[in-house]
């Protein structure tokens, strides 16, 4: 018995009609705007990518050709982008890959997916809250304040606990706790800065590039995979897929929006256009102004403004380093609570991260303990350790998007799709293809993380979750 019901899937009619039973007054605001969702998706999307890893990338695997990576994490991600829309608008509820999985593969799928996707928000937050840290002391350091080592990273060179990192994240919670529309303001103000900033940067560092840098633009390979060469640019497509992270918090909101059948399809492609052009451009620039192999350092963007020598400057991109980093936290806790919100709806975590604030709308006690957990992992995990586990955890979950397209083509035809990717099945099993290749690019201890964390996931389930799934298969849900 508890066989079938693991396996058995949770209808769609179910999920929106659960989602409507909710009310007016006691579930989730509806207040959101496709303008507040490009915000959303832009203000995940461009964070630690483009101010820490593109230097990564370009040093050790890509050269000059880290653009060519990034196209390719780009036309993946528009695969799967593309997916996710067909979905958001189909079903407009909280809980995104976990709730899609729930329709069509059933509640163990489900969960092993909203495990993996802790991976992919609660990890990818502390993950920018630690390379927040960084920009953060490098600009107090330049107005003369410096933190004691013991309080300025988490590990090596004297350092405990990394404070910084764990005050930003704690500040952003309790953001979020007063409800998704004064978080969405805030968010989209600080887009629009960090994109202003972005934009600056492209266009007075192509007045200084060295066109001779970018040659030549795929540098030999090195003797082994990824060592540069074409393999090179695989293995950074890989690596800066991290950059990418965050663009299906859109789909995390469609509960929250007032017209998702419209606005989640033009929140999730519009968030990841401009992502993309913006990936692109400054890969191009830094890679033209910075010998790649220099660009191996924890603040590429500052490096590449130093060299152009405009002192002020360097002091404007770290700040909008700062603001891109605090977007893309404040995103990826938001994605996480109203993720772990679904998975409590439907019994699988404890009943206090579904419990909704009836003044703020917001489930405040379930943000306020990711936000804890959260800020304890930036604080006390290095950035090293915890990068490592966001880009294959995030691929794993787009596998599973790109097939929950597939498989509700098949077992419900006929229900109303607002927005239909287009190509039939071709496009779908391109983003498998597409995760697929991403994910074989990445190296053989990241792929051993993940089927450790997966198996952690399974011990919890069936310690505790698969009771949960017991008592509410014998109560109202």
């Amino acid at each position: 018995m508890l066989a079938s019901a693991l396996a058995t899937r949770k209808p769609i009619a179910s999920i929106l009609a659960q989602q409507d039973a909710a009310g007016a007054s006691t579930g989730l605001a509806r207040t959101l705007s496709a303008f507040s969702l490009v915000c959303i998706g832009v203000g995940a999307t461009i964070g630690a990518g483009i101010f820490v890893l593109t230097g990564t990338a370009a040093a050790q695997f890509a050269g000059p050709g880290l653009a060519l990576s990034f196209i390719l994490s780009g036309f993946a991600s528009a695969l799967v982008g593309l997916c996710y829309a067909e979905l958001a608008a189909m079903i407009p509820a909280p809980g995104s890959t976990y709730t899609y999985t729930y329709a069509t593969l059933g509640s163990l799928a489900a969960w092993i997916i909203g495990w993996d996707l802790v991976l992919e928000f609660a990890m990818a937050a502390a993950t920018v809250a630690v390379g927040w840290s960084g920009y953060a002391q490098s600009l107090a350091a330049d107005l003369g304040v410096k933190l004691p080592a013991a309080l300025a990273s988490a590990g090596g060179n004297g350092g405990i606990i990394d404070l910084p990192a764990a005050v930003i994240t704690l500040v952003l919670t309790l953001l979020l706790m007063r409800g998704a529309r004064d978080a969405a303001l805030s968010n989209a103000i600080l887009v629009a800065l960090k994109v202003a900033i972005i934009l600056a940067f492209v266009l007075v560092g192509a007045l200084h590039v060295k066109p001779e840098l970018w040659s030549p633009l795929v540098p030999p390979n090195q003797g082994s995979f990824g060592a540069f060469g074409w393999s090179g640019i695989l293995r950074g497509a890989g690596v800066v897929f991290f950059a990418y992270v965050g663009f299906e918090t859109v789909s995390c909101a469609a509960a929250e929006t007032r017209n998702p059948q419209r606005d989640a399809p033009i929140g999730l492609i519009g968030a990841l256009i401009v992502s993309t052009v913006l990936y692109v451009t400054v890969a191009v620039v830094l890679t033209g102004l910075v010998p790649y192999r220099l660009l191996n350092v924890p603040d590429p963007i500052a490096k590449a403004v130093d060299t152009i020598g405009l002192g002020g400057f360097s002091l404007v991109m770290k700040v909008g380093a700062l603001v891109g980093l605090t977007t893309s936290c404040l995103t990826a806790l938001y994605g996480q609570g109203r993720i772990f919100y679904a998975m409590a709806r439907d019994r699988l975590l404890p009943d206090a991260f579904a419990r909704i604030d009836p003044a703020t709308r917001a489930p405040r006690l379930g943000q306020a303990t990711i936000g804890l957990l959260t800020a304890t992992v930036a604080a006390f995990v290095p950035i090293d350790v915890l990068g490592e586990l966001v880009s294959i955890g995030t691929l794993f979950a787009f596998i599973l998007v790109c097939s929950a397209v597939l498989i509700l083509r098949r077992t419900e035809p006929e229900r109303a799709r607002p927005f239909r990717v287009p190509g039939g099945s071709l496009l779908p099993v391109l983003g498998i293809l597409g995760c697929l290749a991403l994910m074989a690019g990445l190296p053989g201890d990241t792929w051993i993380r993940l089927v450790v964390w997966l198996g952690l996931g399974l011990a919890i389930f069936y310690g505790y979750g698969r009771r949960r799934l017991r008592a509410a298969s014998s109560g109202p849900a």
